[in-house]
């Protein structure tokens, strides 16, 4: 059993490499709540498709940059974030004194997570607009993991091994 944990893990990569499925196995292994952001800001201001038509993406990022604030604040939590959410500067500052855990996975993986999605970023590129994200965004989530994982072709329960493992034996 790995020891108490005292600050927030997060989560952050690409949509569709399973980091709310992953987070919340975690969080129960680890007996510290879990927190999806985006389920967070739907609860609170609808759905995000809207959001992004209704206040375009700057807005956007401003309600998730003020909810991933608030979550970290909790302490010990595993937090699961948006892709996009790095892509804000003070939101990757908030992410610099926590332990962060980068979830990859293949585009041949990945689209079959995402057939069908609402995701808004996806409405009209499918596996190619998620290429396009997904290069765009890896220098970020590169920059700022501890530690990463690639969930492609692993069992999740795996990839919960070495999360729930590194946590107990990392000092953030």
């Amino acid at each position: 059993m790995p020891g108490p944990l005292d600050a927030p893990v997060v989560l952050i990569g690409p949509m569709g490499a399973g980091k709310t499925s992953v987070g919340k196995r975690v969080a129960k292994r680890l007996g510290v709540p879990f927190v999806d952001t985006d389920k967070l800001l739907v609860q609170r201001h609808g759905p995000i498709p809207a959001l992004f038509e209704a206040r375009g993406e700057a807005h956007f990022r401003g309600l998730e940059r003020d909810a991933v604030d608030e979550t970290l604040r909790r302490g010990a939590t595993v937090v699961s974030l948006g892709g996009g959410a790095v892509l804000d500067p003070a939101t990757r500052r908030l992410l610099r004194d926590v332990r962060v855990v980068c979830l990859t996975v293949s585009p041949e993986a990945v689209e079959a997570r995402i057939a069908g999605s609402d995701r808004p970023l996806l409405q009209h590129g499918g596996i190619e607009a998620w290429r396009r994200i997904a290069t765009e965004r890896a220098p970020l989530y590169a920059d700022l993991a501890d530690l990463t994982l690639d969930t492609s072709h692993r069992p999740l329960s795996h990839v919960v091994d070495d999360i729930v493992t590194w946590v107990g034996t990392d000092t953030p």
